[in-house]
């Protein structure tokens, strides 16, 4: 193990910073079994609803009979005085420099020492191939990639089990691993608007997806089924598998952050492969600069160019006409961007009028406008529980429009009743890999 050991206690005691994936993760693959260390507890922070939880019994082990309770991060101070803890790990990702820094220094400054986990004693390694396929930023478009790569294994006679980066903010002992083939698989989990983002397109492919908490118990089901596994690394993380092949994805709209985010630059500085996506709507500057950028950090990585190409269903409900704009939620949040394929439709076809949403936004979506204000032209789709499932759809229909533009790659007319026309946008991948 990489942490360093206190010489004053048998058994060193730490706490995990996270938001329901990487935290649960580095827990079950180096301390789950591990005798000279004791998890006092998770933090908590960007997903709603899962702190005040208990990492339950059922995945924590013998040594911890009872659970590890989850917190919200607010308390890390008030949790490392109490408890006298040595190490805080920060285990979530898509997070600049600055704020990595920030973190540690608040942990620092409590007398505890502050850790990151890499990628040697966090990977699992497979029985089969496996493609990682991860990104520098939530939102660059490493989930068309993703289904890309896959179908043409797919059509070439493999056997493909696409294993995604966790979302579990449920019954975590009954996510443990999950398996998704059929829609009817979604609604049996009760899966939030965020899995579903994730999920849906791959089941239309008519493709497995895998996903949950226990990654090793996930892995070992997969390989069972497949010839290849493909990692599908959300939010921006390192893999949870040991990759052979190893892709990763910029943003030539967010120039710079592929070098000041965490743990983005390590999967650029990790890869194989670099594709560059979306150079159909970015600027031929920004294309070069992120060239010359990608060429200092990792010169031995191939480059590739692509785009992705954005279709809509029904075009002329959008031209002329005044519309509210519905965006994949993580994107532009957490990921930072201020528009994603929708605007991009709108501007295609031509819409008369964007409206701005927060004007008639309802509980939860209300609030989170206020922690990203930078959201003004368009409405996040968010959905993590049955509640913020309710705020958004009376967000969305008690907005003035004529058509509500979705490009959440879900079909979201089977979770909220819409009272207006709904066009349905669309993106895929376009290009090497």
């Amino acid at each position: 193990m990489p942490i360093i050991k206190c010489l004053s206690d048998s058994k060193k005691k730490i706490i995990i910073m996270g938001a329901a994936g990487r935290d649960f993760h580095n827990f079950n693959v180096c301390f789950r079994k591990n005798k000279d260390y004791k998890v006092v507890a998770f933090t908590a922070t960007q997903i709603p609803d899962i702190d005040d939880k208990i990492y339950p019994s059922e995945l924590s082990g013998s040594l911890y009979p009872n659970g590890i309770p989850i917190y919200p991060e607010e308390k890390i101070c008030e949790l490392i005085r109490k408890h006298k803890i040595d190490e805080v790990i920060l285990a979530y990702s898509d997070i600049s420099h600055q704020d990595v820094m920030h973190k540690a220094s608040l942990i620092l400054a409590t007398g505890a020492n502050f850790t990151l986990l890499g990628a040697r004693d966090t990977m699992i390694k497979s029985t089969k191939p496996v493609t990682a396929i991860c990104a520098v930023r939530t939102g660059c478009g490493k989930s068309p990639v993703t289904r890309k790569i896959a179908m043409q294994l797919k059509l070439n006679g493999q056997k493909v089990a696409i294993i995604r980066h966790p979302m579990p903010y449920g019954d975590l002992a009954k996510q443990a691993v999950q398996r998704f083939e059929t829609y009817e698989d979604l609604e049996k989990a009760e899966c939030t608007i965020e899995e579903r983002e994730e999920y849906e397109p791959i089941i239309k492919a008519d493709m497995v997806v895998w996903a949950g908490v226990d990654y090793e118990a996930i892995l070992r089901e997969a390989e069972k089924e497949a010839d290849i596994i493909i990692w599908d690394g959300g939010n921006n993380d390192l893999p949870f598998i040991k990759p052979d092949t190893f892709i990763t994805i910029v943003d030539p709209h967010r120039v710079g952050h592929e070098t000041n985010y965490y743990p983005g630059e390590t999967n650029l500085r990790m890869a194989d492969t670099i594709i560059i996506n979306k150079e159909n709507t970015a600027q031929k500057k920004d294309i070069d600069q992120l060239v010359e950028n990608i060429t200092k950090i990792n010169p031995e990585a191939k480059i590739v160019h692509g785009k992705t190409e954005i279709t809509v269903d029904k075009p002329e409900l959008i031209k002329g006409k005044i519309c509210l704009v519905i965006e994949d939620g993580p994107t532009v949040t957490h990921g930072g961007m201020a528009f994603g394929a929708g605007i991009v439709a709108t501007q295609k076809y031509k819409a008369k009028k964007i409206m701005k949403p927060f004007k008639w936004a309802k509980g939860s979506i209300k609030e989170t406008y206020k922690k990203y204000p930078h959201l003004e032209n368009i409405l996040p789709a968010m959905g993590y529980s049955e509640k913020q499932i309710k705020d958004l759809e009376q967000t969305i229909n008690e907005t003035p429009c004529d058509t509500v533009v979705s490009a959440t790659p879900i079909a979201l007319s089977r979770l909220v009743k819409i009272n207006k026309p709904i066009v349905q946008v669309s993106y895929e991948y376009d290009g090497e890999y």
